[in-house]
């Protein structure tokens, strides 16, 4: 099992805000759904991993910045179900599964517009990358896991090509989400093992 977003290892990892303003998308010539606002320091680096790619290929950017009441949501959610699904569970051991899917809304990358849910497209539309963003491991068979085993080799090939680009631009991926991926929060900070994350949550973003 990877480390997840509820582990005291991402949690305890301090916050030195940057101050970084947030920039739409757009303005950097990455393409998006509707308008996606994240951290100016993780739009430019998801306009130099676009341009690593092959001619044809695009990043293309679903989501970005998530108010927190939506993140909150989210999170009771799915939460929910997995009680549902797994009678008798704890409260600590639903909060450790929902993580596995949705962080907790106290170190959510999202929240700090940190974070952007993402795919690859062509000509042609999307490309095969094993499951639709935001399918559960649960719905997946966990297929949604970056490393899935049960995926097909073009899926595999495919997600090899955006960790490529994206790994060389500095983001880092939630590993039980393929399509997730981060600058600057703790999870970052953790698998670059930084001494603090450089973009806080909510309470630091309505400050900018």
């Amino acid at each position: 099992m990877p480390v997840l977003l509820s582990d005291a290892r991402i949690t305890r990892i301090p916050v030195i805000e940057s101050g970084e303003p947030l920039v739409d998308l757009y303005s950097r010539g990455v393409s998006a759904r509707d308008r996606v606002l994240v951290r100016e320091g993780l739009a430019d680096r998801l306009a130099i991993a676009d341009s690593f790619l092959p001619t044809g290929v695009r990043l293309y950017v679903v989501e970005g910045l998530r108010e927190l009441t939506i993140q909150q949501e989210i999170y009771d959610g799915y939460r929910a179900e997995l009680v549902e699904l797994n009678p008798g569970i704890t409260d600590a051991e639903a909060h450790v599964l929902a993580s596995r899917f949705v962080s907790p809304v106290e170190v959510a990358p999202h929240v700090a517009g940190a974070a952007v849910d993402l795919t690859l497209v062509g000509e042609h539309g999307p490309f095969d990358l094993g499951t639709p963003i935001d399918a559960t491991p649960e719905q997946s068979s966990g297929a949604c896991f970056f490393d899935a085993a049960n995926i097909s080799r073009e899926a595999r090939t495919n997600r090899a090509l955006l960790a490529d680009v994206l790994t060389a631009a500095g983001l880092v991926n939630y590993p039980t989400e393929w399509w997730h991926w981060s600058f600057g929060d703790r999870y970052w900070a953790f698998a670059e093992q930084r001494t603090h994350a450089i973009y806080g949550s909510q309470s630091c973003l309505s400050q900018l």
